[in-house]
């Protein structure tokens, strides 16, 4: 899976790490003081403003001070594709995760004009309200054209992908054909792994990205939470509450789910091996009788109802969490609006904000059915690998159908 298209996945994945934290270090600690401005511009001059553009620079000057040495001394096929693509996917997210900070910037002047225009605190002339739903409409501009071309990448990234683990097995199919549902993966599951690896992977590098962009707006607009319901003052309530309410959350319905995988990865087993006897059936008139069909078909229907059984405990859990999550910023910000200190503005900045972190930090709520399926997937390749290395099968191969 890795290594048809990474140069030395183990080592590239370390040095990736490390590299990025050196990268984040000296950025936080030395490089982003060369330009700041004392009050962030609004609309698309946030794009264009000296920061930003410092920023572009330093990204590019450190992908190819990582990438050169790898490319001259790892050479590989597909090098250009997943170290200088993987960077430009990072890019993009970074970028898309700018355009909601320029977005939650733009909201608390408009949503200021407007509570002063319907309170009628001043008279507000229609052309403000114009020019403001211009600057907006300048920033969704910039973010549907960057957000189109990113999709159109992305979905060549995934290809490529998908191309180099297919030729890796198809190059060792001697030694693979011979695996349970060997066709299967080689075609299907290349194809799903990489399609899965594409939300999943594109998802986790915005919700870090986001993490590390909002969470310092959200510390700025805690000074106008004056308490938190029960808590009372305390130091960074908004991080506070959204790390708490985040966690409390993914690490439920993790443990609601964890029996999950594994009835996925038997799934994926029982319709190999119905899909088999009907292939064998088209050219042996010997095979794919109807006992044959209907006993493999009576395997696939039960390990699917335990597995719709099983979603139902996840999906009341998930269910009644995100709909209370629909609600928590009201209730965090109840005894603010009470005591009247704050204005529609920073409040929609706020409910924004904080909307942003904790989707971040419920990356694994909202995306735990897809983990599921990725697992079931990375298992059934890992067979394939582990039978090509000699090493021992994964765990869930030698897992026994459940009796009836």
């Amino acid at each position: 899976m890795f290594v048809s298209f990474f140069p030395r996945p183990k080592m590239f994945f370390i040095s990736v790490v490390l590299w990025t934290a050196l990268a984040m270090a000296v950025w936080y600690g030395y490089a982003s003081q060369f330009f700041q401005e004392a009050e962030k511009p609004v609309g698309l001059a946030t794009f264009v403003s000296p920061p930003a553009l410092w920023f572009d620079f330093y990204f590019a000057a450190c992908v190819a001070s990582f990438a050169a040495p790898w490319i001259l001394l790892a050479p590989h096929r597909w090098a250009l594709w997943s170290i200088l693509g993987s960077a430009l996917l990072v890019f993009t997210s970074y970028f898309q995760v700018q355009v909601d900070i320029a977005i939650n910037s733009w909201a608390g002047p408009f949503y200021d004009l407007l509570q002063a225009a319907m309170s009628k605190a001043e008279k507000v002339p229609a052309e403000r309200f114009y020019a403001q739903l211009s600057t907006f409409l300048g920033i969704a501009l910039v973010a549907v054209v960057v957000g189109v071309l990113t999709r159109f990448f992305i979905s060549h990234y995934i290809f490529r992908w998908r191309t180099a683990m297919n030729e890796f097995y198809v190059a060792n199919w001697s030694q693979l054909r011979n695996i349970e549902g060997a066709a299967q993966r080689v075609q299907e599951d290349t194809m799903r792994f990489a399609t899965t690896m594409e939300g999943l992977g594109v998802n986790l590098m915005s919700a870090v990205l986001t993490l590390i962009a909002f969470l310092p707006v959200l510390e700025k607009l805690s000074s106008y939470v004056t308490e938190l319901p029960l808590i009372g003052s305390t130091p960074h309530p908004l991080v506070l509450a959204a790390v708490i309410w985040s966690i409390v959350g993914t690490g439920a319905l993790a443990l609601i789910g964890i029996r999950l995988p594994g009835i996925e990865f038997l799934n994926q087993r029982v319709e190999a091996a119905y899909r088999k006897e009907l292939v064998l059936g088209e050219d042996h008139p010997d095979r794919a009788d109807p006992l044959t069909l209907n006993e493999l078909f009576m395997r696939v229907r039960h390990n699917y109802f335990r597995l719709y059984l099983n979603f139902v405990y996840f999906n009341v859990g998930r269910i009644i969490y995100l709909q209370a999550d629909v609600i928590i910023g009201y209730i965090l910000l109840t005894p603010t609006i009470a005591a009247g200190a704050i204005t529609l503005g920073p409040f929609q900045q706020i409910q924004r904000a904080f909307s942003q972190v904790r989707g971040s930090f419920q990356y694994l709520v909202t995306s735990w059915s897809t983990i599921v399926e990725l697992i079931s997937i990375y298992q059934r390749l890992r067979g394939f690998e582990a039978t090509l290395y000699g090493e021992k099968m994964p765990s869930m191969e030698a897992t026994a159908e459940p009796v009836k």
